[in-house]
């Protein structure tokens, strides 16, 4: 027989495909029109003949570690249309990643995979101990309580009692988004890229992506900013407590947060492995990656990766910061990224480049964008 009473500890110790542009944008003189586009690229943009384009993990740089629009390894064209203009031949000062480097760098995968693995661990520390509600605290922010519940259990031996912290579903969510982003990352560097990642470069994706999950946590975690205490709320079918006659329930942000996370990092994770294993074959040599969703939208990773990202801030801090998270990454695609490409494509595959974007008009969300 056990019985369970709950009480609050001690308060205040208890996260290349890019083979289009926004051609409406541009012909509405939002972005630039790629027939303007000219010599002035040189030594600006600096985009390197492979093009390769992928959702890097910060979601800053964005021209990826594989070839344009799946093109094969070698990207030698049979037609001298295709051929990549000398003024895209260097290397964009502003990428992190080291473009057209094919080599490994021991130090820069070491140092990556060690800080990408410790945020989880860090979310652990905010979301399950007693770091958030500290610095809350500091902030003069209030913030909700994590209870710790005082169960007995009765044997023939006697009661025991015991004392066990159960994490709410809101936070233990919350920490498996921060688990996946460093998994998926990961996977993107020893998997998907093929361009060497310096240490430095590391570095700065692995602390972008922390402190952007540390903020999601102190979301949750704030009294006057926590998803959780959101309405309304969802019932979960499979969590009914026979004993108590219970079921449970999630507030409305959290459960389409959470679809939106694992949708979006579903999409980005596959089409990337899509365009590699595009890439992959020899047969394919000078061609635009179409297989899939690369024939619903142009970007179609950049379009899971603003998913995924929007879904976790959904899940933390509720529809403001949802819509701020996603209004900056559609803005940092469109008028960076995708541009950049475009201007890469273009001058790559000409008019083969002009037919993939007149039969697949969308840029980042088939149907919406």
């Amino acid at each position: 027989m056990t019985s369970v009473e709950a009480f609050p500890p001690s308060m205040g110790l208890g996260s290349e495909h890019a083979n289009g542009s926004n051609k409406t944008a541009a012909a509405d003189g939002k972005l630039p029109s790629f027939d303007k586009i000219d010599s002035k690229l040189n030594g600006k943009h600096n985009i390197e003949p492979n093009g390769k384009h992928h959702a890097e993990p910060n979601g800053k740089s964005h021209i990826s570690s594989s070839e344009p629009n799946g093109s094969s390894k070698t990207s030698t064209s049979r037609d001298s249309k295709t051929t990549p203009s000398s003024s895209l031949g260097s290397r964009n000062p502003q990428d992190l990643i080291q473009r057209g480097n094919y080599k490994s760098n021991a130090l820069g995968t070491a140092t990556f995979i060690g800080l990408r693995a410790l945020d989880p661990l860090l979310q652990y520390k905010f979301l399950a101990g007693d770091w958030g509600t500290r610095l809350l605290s500091k902030l003069n922010i209030s913030s909700i309580p994590l209870y710790d519940y005082l169960v007995e259990t009765t044997t023939s031996e006697g009661t025991k009692a015991s004392i066990i912290r159960y994490l709410p579903l809101p936070r233990l969510l919350l920490l498996l988004m921060s688990a996946g982003s460093s998994l998926k990352q990961i996977y993107w560097l020893l998997g998907l890229s093929r361009e060497e990642l310096t240490p430095s470069a590391a570095v700065e994706v692995s602390l972008f992506n922390t402190v952007v999950n540390t903020l999601g946590s102190l979301l949750l975690l704030g009294t006057s900013t926590s998803a959780s205490l959101s309405t309304p709320r969802i019932t979960l079918p499979f969590s009914f407590n026979s004993t108590t006659g219970t079921s449970m329930s999630l507030p409305l942000p959290i459960a389409l947060g959470t679809l939106m996370y694992v949708t979006g990092m579903a999409i980005e994770t596959l089409t990337e492995r899509t365009r590699k294993k595009f890439k992959d074959d020899e047969a394919n040599e000078g061609k635009i990656c179409r297989e899939g969703l690369w024939n619903k939208a142009r970007h179609i990773n950049y379009g899971g990766y603003t998913l995924w990202r929007a879904g976790y801030a959904l899940a933390a801090g509720g529809w403001i910061p949802a819509l701020g998270v996603a209004a900056f990454h559609v803005y940092h695609f469109v008028s960076r990224s995708t541009v950049f490409m475009s201007e890469y494509m273009q001058s790559r595959y000409g008019e083969q480049w002009e037919k993939y974007k007149k039969e697949v008009p969308y840029v980042l969300i088939p149907g919406i964008y």
